[in-house]
């Protein structure tokens, strides 16, 4: 019985979408007719967003290597280590070398710097430091310094990220689909 409804609630749907059709194309299609009279040819507009960064917006590897030398060198130059004041070393090199590099670069919306400086004990150990990322090799790029004295060693990396918001946001919106659905 429950079929039976559906199945005639479906057709009614369709029966009413087809004489709606038929009766919006005739007054349509001679509305159609009388525009095409009065327009003049079709102007065709450029897209106007860039999707891509300017050459110009590049990355100067050599110039945040030389930003954190020069910071690396005023701040540890004649250092110990301790962990106490090398905790609160380590949070004003980043924000330094962070506001130096942005301050060289300029303001570039686009972009997303991201700065990540270690210090730790040097006791003549070998030490390795390494991150991971999503990566954009066409415009993502990356520079690095390390500082060694008798005492301590630091490592900085300066991340230069192409903002990709559209595909972030995209990316949000299908994982809260999923997790509905």
């Amino acid at each position: 019985m429950a079929m039976r409804n559906l199945f005639k609630r479906k057709v009614t749907s369709l029966i009413l979408q087809t004489r709606r059709d038929s009766q919006s194309g005739a007054s349509s299609s001679s509305v159609a007719q009388e525009e095409e009279g009065l327009k003049g040819p079709q102007v065709v507009l450029e897209n106007t967003y860039q999707l891509a960064p300017k050459d110009s917006q590049k990355f100067p590897t050599k110039k945040a290597e030389d930003i954190m030398k020069n910071v690396f060198l005023t701040h540890l130059l004649d250092s110990k280590f301790s962990s106490d004041t090398c905790k609160n070393l380590t949070t004003q090199i980043t924000e330094t070398v962070k506001t130096q590099v942005k301050a060289e670069l300029g303001n570039n919306n686009r972009f997303k710097v991201v700065v990540l400086v270690m210090i730790g004990a040097n006791y003549g150990q070998g030490a390795r430091v390494a991150s991971r990322c999503l990566w954009y090799p066409q415009y993502d790029r990356f520079a690095q310094y390390e500082y060694h004295n008798e005492s301590l060693f630091a490592v900085g990396i300066v991340y230069w990220c192409l903002l990709r918001m559209s595909f972030i946001s995209l990316q949000l919106l299908n994982l809260k689909h999923s997790d509905t659905t």
